[in-house]
């Protein structure tokens, strides 16, 4: 029997706060509620959750500094963040910090379930995809899919399941272009701005824990995607 995915939602308006969390009880997720940012990161270090929703304008911790702890202690972790601005410099510091996805407010709750169980997807997709080719050499690094750990020598870097579902994308196709536009898909749901931003930001943290190799490099193919190669040393 499948089990039931845990969320933590963080939103101060209490009325929409109770409106969601009812809504995603009866498409059966256990939620819990947090009405503040500290309360929120409360809930997070007492109980395992699947997936984290943040409201971004909250009292005391603001959503941006509830997800940046939560990282810290999981970087795996799926986060949503709920917003009532589309600023565009909002939207980038949210997935620079590692969010999944943006929903803006007034919250369509449909919408809301259909990117849930998306990012849910993905997440099991990831831990069944990790049978098959668990463990890759890169150049001098060490890459296991399925702990999300990259080891090089003795230092060891943890991955978001994003990072690890990437790069071992890149590995599957070494020597070949990784389709921008297939990936966005898979991964990002869909092809806008804001995600092509954030697949950007996920190949640069990608490369920036590569570079202790120099024969590694993922190139940039203009208008197609991206290209992981190892040079040869003669």
């Amino acid at each position: 029997m499948k089990s039931i995915a845990k969320i933590l939602l963080a939103e101060d308006d209490e009325n929409l706060g109770y409106i969601l969390k009812e809504y995603l009880a009866m498409h059966h997720f256990d939620v819990t509620l947090a009405v503040n940012g500290k309360s929120a990161i409360e809930q997070f270090h007492k109980n395992d959750f699947d997936l984290c929703i943040l409201d971004i304008m909250m009292p005391i911790l603001d959503g941006f500094s509830v997800a940046e702890e939560i990282k810290k202690q999981q970087p795996e972790m799926p986060l949503i963040f709920l917003t009532a601005k589309a600023l565009k410099i909002d939207k980038l510091k949210g997935f620079k910090i590692g969010a999944d996805d943006y929903i803006l407010k007034p919250v369509d709750e449909e919408e809301l379930i259909a990117r849930i169980n998306a990012i849910l997807r993905r997440s099991g997709d990831s831990s069944n995809n990790s049978k098959q080719s668990i463990h890759f050499q890169i150049g001098g690094y060490t890459f296991d899919h399925q702990n999300q750990l990259l080891s090089f020598k003795n230092e060891k870097q943890q991955l978001t399941s994003k990072e690890a579902d990437i790069l071992r994308e890149l590995c599957l196709k070494k020597g070949q272009i990784l389709d921008r536009k297939k990936t966005l898909k898979t991964y990002w749901g869909e092809n806008d701005y804001f995600s092509r931003r954030s697949m950007d930001v996920f190949i640069y943290k990608l490369r920036k824990y590569l570079k202790k190799d120099p024969s590694i490099h993922i190139k940039n193919v203009h208008g197609k995607g991206f290209i992981l190669e190892i040079e040869t040393i003669d």
